[in-house]
Parts: C-alpha cells; structure tokens; sequence
C-alpha cells in the first residue's frame, strides 16, 4: 500500500463532531505514512485546533461560494499536487470540485458527508455527486441508503465508514473519582449530555424532561454553541439553576462521560452516527437516544440503549426514570452498548476502511483501478 497525499478541505467555521472527525482522522493517517494536510477559513475554530492533533493547516478563504475563495483554491492546488481531496462541507466540495475541472481533475474527490439532511435534488448537484466525486463517504449506513435512493447515485461509489473512537481510551472508570475531579457531586445522580449546543440536539427537550425529575437528579451539559443563551434561559425559567452544570467545551470529555450514570442523546435532525454516543456507550454507560439520522445503527432499542420519539418529553422523562430507577437494566444495556461500539466503531477500523477508500480513489486517477 503506497503512501498517499491527502488534503481534507473544510469551510465550516464551527466545532462539533464532524471537524473532531476530520482532525481524528488526519492524524490517524498521518500516523500510517500519508502526507496530510487541511483547508480551511483563516477564522474557523479547526484551524486553530489542527496544531494539537499535529496536522497541518493552510488558511484559505474557502467559508463561502465566492469567486475569491475558488481563485485561491486553484491557486493553491495548481502549487501543491495531491492524490486525494477530501471534501466535507457543501461550500468547500463546490470549490474542490470546480477547482479540479479548471486544473483538468488532477485528484480524485471523495466526498464524506457527515449529516442525514437531505440533498438537493437538482442538476449541479446530481453533477457534484455523480461525476465530480470519485467516491462519497457517509457516516452511516442509513445515510448511504438515503443518497442511493432518494439521488440515484451508483451504489458502488457510496461506502458507510462510521466514526471511530479509541476503544483502548474511552473505557468505564472510577464515578467518584471522575467527579471529585471535576468538581461535581459524589451524591447525586447525575443525568448528562455531550454535544455541540445546536437547536437539533434536543437539549431544552432534555431540560423539560429533567424538570419532572425528582430534585436529587442533576444534568450535565457538556459543549458550547449557537443556543447557549437559549438553554440559560430555560434553564431559569425551569428553576433548574441548582441542577444542571454547563462548564462549555472539554478537549477531554473521557471524564466527563466517567463521573455520569446515565447519558441521553435526544436529537431529532441531522445526525450521522454521533461520535459522543459512541464514547459514552464505549464508557458503559446506559444510554437514552432517537432514531434520528444513522443513530439506530447504534441505539438498538432495549438491546443496547432505550430509544424514544424526537421532540417527545414525556418519552424521554420516562426512559430516564426507568434507567434510573433499575440498576439491573442500567448494568445491561452499558454492558451491551460497549460490547457493540467495540469492533465496529473503534478508531483503528474507521482507518482501515478510510484508508481503503482513498487508496481506491486514488487509482483511479493513475488509471490502475
């Protein structure tokens, strides 16, 4: 297998589970041999965050489809020749892929798509799919079946490669001690979420469930975003002052997850298969989530986590309250949820299989596939 260069390309400015994904990633292949590198807006919060996972970054001004951020795309690949572009956003897969069919194509696209929102269906984008892409990634099963049949694209272009956790790192620890660290209560129990604040998450859903709960139960919101002052909000109007504890975004979120005896994920859009539900299945903890996007693949109901209707309070306040009112079924469904996440989704199989699709995508631009 011959080493690769790679560029990812990300006009996102923003900072969740795809962009930790996109660094993760990186630095995995970087560790295997290949040549790196990422585009990005000099403002956006992964160009700042790519030194601490040792990948290197070039600011370009690709955040919006302007003619600007297309010149200096061709710019920049006219003077740096690559095998593979890896597309992840719809702004910068529109300049990746005008930019090759200025230069004469001169690497293959694979474009990852990350979310369950539909595509557009429409000419330019049957264009971006069918023929500017070489392979397309999604981060779940149901979101490949969706592109395939609801935008006709071969079925041999589109592969399903999950995010990876490290399986070796994200393991049950000491409650106590997480919480002693961290400076939470060794008394109460303590309900939590990890998530970037977006509207799609669901968390004011969790903040309403929560309010029924006897006044012991605590929430832990871990992340920042867009709907921070929102939740605040909520949070008083609930009362929940006392309850709930937002310390923002962790670089670490492993001790986090470990000082929690229940996590809930109510998302209800958008969702590939979250990274955070990951983690906190691979920490045994038991698990309340939707259907919502590729999420099943994970939450199988009853079997490896509880699963309730989007946007339904009364669902989710009552699948809480059974996990925390039955340790048996806390202790099996966490059991059963690391059990799951184990080979599927640890960090080294979501290599393998990305690893894969670039040495693919890359011959087909030397003619060898």
């Amino acid at each position: 297998m011959r080493p690769l260069s790679i560029v990812h390309t990300e006009s996102s400015l923003g900072w969740g589970g795809q962009e930790i994904r996109i660094l993760s990633e990186a630095a995995g292949m970087i560790r295997r041999g290949h040549r790196v590198q990422l585009l990005c807006p000099p403002e956006a919060r992964i160009h700042d965050e790519a030194g601490r996972f040792g990948v290197p970054v070039h600011a370009l001004p690709i955040g919006r489809k302007r003619m600007r951020g297309l010149s200096a795309m061709i710019g920049w690949f006219r003077a740096h020749r690559c095998d593979v572009i890896n597309t992840h956003s719809s702004t910068d897969s529109w300049l990746a892929a005008l930019a090759m069919l200025t230069l004469g194509k001169p690497a293959q696209i694979v474009r990852t798509r990350h979310i369950s929102a539909k595509v557009p269906q429409n000419r330019m984008t049957r264009w971006l799919y069918g023929r500017a892409a070489a392979r397309i990634v999604t981060t779940g099963d149901a979101l490949r079946r969706q592109l395939i049949e609801d935008n006709g694209i071969e079925e041999e272009k589109v592969v399903s490669v999950p995010t990876g956790i490290d399986t070796d790192r994200f393991v049950p620890g000491d409650k106590s001690a997480a919480r002693v660290k961290l400076g939470l209560p060794i008394d109460r129990t303590l309900v939590g979420i990890v998530a970037t604040l977006r509207s799609w998450k669901g968390h004011r859903y969790l903040l309403e469930a929560c309010a029924g709960l006897p006044a012991d139960i605590g929430l832990v919101i871990v992340g920042d975003g867009p709907q921070r002052e929102a939740l605040q909000a909520k949070i008083a109007a609930l009362g929940l002052q006392d309850r709930v504890w937002m310390p923002g975004n962790q670089n670490d979120v492993l001790p986090w997850l470990q000082a929690l005896d229940v996590f809930a994920l109510p998302s209800y859009a958008n969702e590939g298969v979250p990274q955070a539900l990951i983690q906190a299945m691979l920490v045994g903890l038991p698990c309340v989530s939707t259907p919502a996007g590729s999420i099943g693949e994970l939450a199988l109901d009853d079997k490896t986590a509880l699963v309730v209707p989007g946007q339904d309070v009364a669902a989710l306040r009552e699948a809480v309250a059974r996990l925390i009112g039955d340790p048996g079924l806390r202790a099996r469904l966490g059991g059963a949820a690391r059990a799951h996440c184990a080979g599927t989704y640890s960090l080294g199989h979501m290599l393998d299989r990305m690893e894969a699709v670039f040495q693919d995508a890359a011959a087909l631009g030397t003619g060898r596939a």
